[in-house]
């Protein structure tokens, strides 16, 4: 059922690399331009983002909402409905990770990074300053687990599935490159091997780039600030620029390994660092304390799930859904082309009930439990009077998770495990998001030559450097958000597409039941004739 209608072999090579000039040489150049522009004139760039931003917030709130929860419903009508038996690929297409590799995968490339930012502070902030309840009160503490879940949960991935969804059938079921361009192809044809579809990837290659580029600066802060907090050691400028060099270095082998070698077996890795560091916060935090709020936070999200889904803060005209619930719908839907195209590299052969399923439940859940293990036990100790970690969230969000470990039994120890993970979350999103832009720039190969690959590992790790030295990173970082509104656009047009390929396999998939259906009905009654024939001469050579 795979269709052939791709042209990106036709891909020359061009000063030994096999890449689509247009978009390489073009999304190059506009990045080393937009650093130096961002550099030179830094003040006025981030004015202009926020400015910008604001704007977006203010008058698109309403869109993004609407869209995200679209999103959402349709992925489910296509996990629960007739569609979902068809297989990525092709029906007798085989998965080519095993499914606890790719869950690992699809963690790590997705969100990882941030629930270590975020799994302390985000909580803790909604805490003292919740949307509509009193501040620092029962009432603020679980509205603050409803909107940390709401903001991390089931919208979230469904922006990453929908993406991950749509290129992956379109790359292993009609044959098309693996490129943003594609999920065009039922309106521009053939045209999206022109200008057009150029023009839409350089697009995705930006907002893929600096995306990347402005959240590992912020992860290496993050990095700094814990070996900082546990070991003493310098946080500067300069430990930064040594900790992103590092870790660049290590991500840039890992894209040299490729997939199976290189992502898989450092998410893989994370996986079960990521399970040690829950552990030890389970077992030497308040364990039944994180069950109860577990079990609680959950039903309470699911039982507020389509009040606060659909809260547009229409009748309080405060700005807290724009600072917070917009800017995370814009940010998700903006980092989508980096995450949703790793989720379809990874993703051939698996039916489409399996993969919406899997990429929204299990990242979630998993999401849920990890956000009650600190969020709410951070809550909890603030209520009881830790001040501290209180003033470490406010002061410096960096360093919360460590704050929050320092009372713990061998906190050092729990330290040196987050340190790590926070450094192998930031080596995957490095790794897989250069696997992504080179795909992007190649034309839609799955595999480019190492150079390649090599190149765009050490562009991201330069790019986060220089914008660190500079202090461009805020301005980078609100001009990705603001890429989510025309990002919005193009996910509903998805959908269409999607949604209009699937239901043209789905019919060819039943014909072709109906077809051997037939010849099968066609072969036994013909053997069932043939039998009664030959018994009727049997008789008539008996009678005779």
């Amino acid at each position: 059922m795979a269709e052939k209608v791709t042209r990106s072999d036709e891909k020359k090579s061009i000063f030994g690399l096999e890449v689509n000039g247009p978009v390489f040489f073009t999304s190059s150049i506009f990045i080393i331009v937009s650093i130096a522009l961002t550099l030179i004139f830094e003040e006025q760039a981030e004015s202009f983002f926020e400015e910008l931003q604001n704007g977006v917030a203010e008058n698109a709130d309403w869109f993004f909402i609407l869209c995200i929860n679209l999103f959402f419903v349709f992925l489910i009508y296509l996990a629960l409905g007739r569609f979902g038996k068809l297989r990525i690929g092709g029906q007798n297409a085989k998965p080519e990770f095993k499914t606890l590799s790719w869950f690992a995968m699809l963690f790590s490339a997705g969100m990882g990074i941030g629930l270590l930012f975020f799994g302390v502070g985000e909580p803790v902030m909604h805490f003292n300053a919740p949307p509509t309840a009193d501040p620092g009160t029962a009432a603020a503490a679980q509205e603050a687990m409803n909107f940390t879940f709401l903001h991390w949960g089931f919208h979230a991935w469904a922006v990453y599935a929908l993406v991950g969804l749509s290129l992956s059938y379109f790359t292993y079921t009609r044959g098309l490159p693996l490129t943003i361009r594609s999920i065009f192809y039922p309106f521009l044809g053939d045209r999206i091997y022109g200008k057009i579809g150029d023009v839409i990837d350089i697009f995705a290659v930006l907002a893929t780039l600096f995306g990347l580029a402005t959240s590992l600066g912020f992860g290496v802060q993050q990095i700094a600030s814990g070996l900082d907090h546990v070991f003493g050691l310098p946080s500067d400028l300069t430990a930064q620029i040594v900790i992103i060099a590092i870790i660049t270095a290590i991500a840039t082998t890992s894209v040299v390994l490729g997939v199976d070698k290189g992502v898989k077996v450092l998410s893989e890795w994370n996986m079960r660092i990521a399970v040690v560091l829950l552990v030890l916060a389970l077992i030497l935090g308040p364990t039944l304390f994180i069950f109860r709020s577990f079990v609680e936070n959950t039903g309470s999200y699911l039982f507020n799930f389509l009040e606060i889904a659909t809260w547009s803060e229409t009748y309080t005209n405060g700005s807290w859904q724009n600072d917070w619930t917009v800017f995370y719908w814009g940010w998700w839907i903006g980092w989508s082309p980096f995450v949703g195209m790793f989720i379809a590299r990874i993703s051939k052969g698996r039916t489409i009930r399996e993969f919406i399923l899997g990429v929204l439940l299990v990242p979630a859940l998993v999401t849920f439990f990890w956000m009650s293990a600190f969020g709410s036990v951070a809550i909890e100790e603030i209520m009881n009077g830790n001040e501290v970690l209180n003033q470490a969230v406010n002061d410096d969000i960096a360093t919360a998770l460590f704050v929050f470990f320092q009372d713990y039994p061998l906190s050092m120890v729990i330290n040196v495990v987050a340190v790590l993970l926070i450094a192998g979350f930031f080596i995957t999103s490095s790794d897989s998001g250069s696997l992504v832009i080179d795909s992007l720039t190649s034309g839609g190969k799955i595999d480019a030559p190492v150079s390649q690959r090599i190149f765009w590992a050490v562009t991201e790790g330069t790019v986060a450097a220089v914008l660190l030295v500079g202090g461009g990173l805020q301005a980078l970082q609100t001009a990705t958000i603001v890429t989510g509104l025309p990002f919005a656009i193009i996910l509903l047009i998805m959908c269409y597409s999607l949604y209009k390929g699937l239901v043209e396999d789905l019919r060819k998939l039943e014909e072709k039941k109906s077809e051997k259906q037939l010849d099968n009905y066609e072969k036994i009654v013909s053997e069932i004739v043939q039998k009664r024939n030959t018994k009727t001469e049997d008789k008539t050579e008996s009678n005779g």
